[in-house]
């Protein structure tokens, strides 16, 4: 069996997978709640985006009484891997080197962060050996 082709979320699609992979089954309602905290949109917008990603395949439902249930359809680490992946090859010609000085200069980054980073490239270092 072919391998199913990856549907790339758009920026909208990809807040609503955000918050059903951190707060697991939600409805249309609960997931627009969770979207108006950081900016004004309305009940039928989620609703109509989320009735797309379900044809889409990226959510899943399940009729719940008069309302519907939905489940992120799509693993969160494989989404964001092929995300990275097409971002990778399309805007930085597939050079890590020059994705990752892109992210490191356009934010500022804690200690902690740093101190992460050097330890993932300490990691990596010692699997070269």
């Amino acid at each position: 069996m072919a391998a199913k082709h990856f549907q790339k979320p758009t920026e909208a699609e990809l807040e609503i997978l955000q918050i059903l992979w951190q707060e697991g089954e939600q409805t249309v309602k609960q997931v627009n709640d969770k979207l108006s905290e950081k900016k004004d949109v309305g009940y039928t917008t989620t609703l109509k985006i989320m009735q797309i990603m379900f044809e889409k395949g990226l959510v899943a439902r399940e009729a719940q009484g008069r309302s519907h249930i939905y489940t992120a359809a799509v693993d969160e680490t494989i989404t964001k891997q092929a995300m990275l992946d097409r971002l990778l090859e399309t805007a930085f010609g597939g050079s890590a080197m020059n994705l990752v000085l892109q992210a490191l200069g356009n934010c500022e980054t804690s200690n902690n962060e740093l101190e992460q980073i050097k330890k993932v490239i300490e990691e990596i270092e010692g699997k070269r050996k």
